[in-house]
């Protein structure tokens, strides 16, 4: 199956993005392709490369960046939610791309199952 993930919430903040992490991961060791990550609304702060979690929590942009490189997953952060959050290309984690709105509206339609999480 052929999934498209779509993540609404921040990393610090809600569950949201860590359950994204983990089903994307299992789906992945399940078989499952994962075409595309979306970040949207404050989802887009799982792409910021100035967070500095504390040394004893997890670093879920790390996380999100190393799962992509190692699965060729496209990881791709809303760029008017981006910017209205100051996420542009200088502070863009390794592993993530801004694009726009038509690039969730592809994976929708390109995916077996659109998966959200977070509001």
């Amino acid at each position: 199956m052929k999934y498209g993930i779509l993540i609404n919430e921040g990393p610090f903040t809600h569950q949201a993005s860590d359950t994204a992490y983990h089903f994307t991961k299992a789906a992945i060791e399940k078989g499952h392709r994962v075409m595309r990550v979306f970040f949207y609304h404050d989802g887009v702060y799982n792409a910021n490369a100035l967070s500095e979690p504390q040394s004893d929590d997890r670093n879920i942009v790390k996380l999100w960046g190393d799962l992509a490189k190692e699965h060729k997953i496209d990881l791709v952060v809303c760029v008017a939610a981006g910017l209205r959050r100051g996420i542009k290309d200088q502070v863009l984690a390794e592993g993530f791309r801004i694009s726009g709105l038509g690039q969730l509206t592809e994976i929708g339609m390109a995916a077996d199952r659109l998966i959200t999480f977070g509001d």
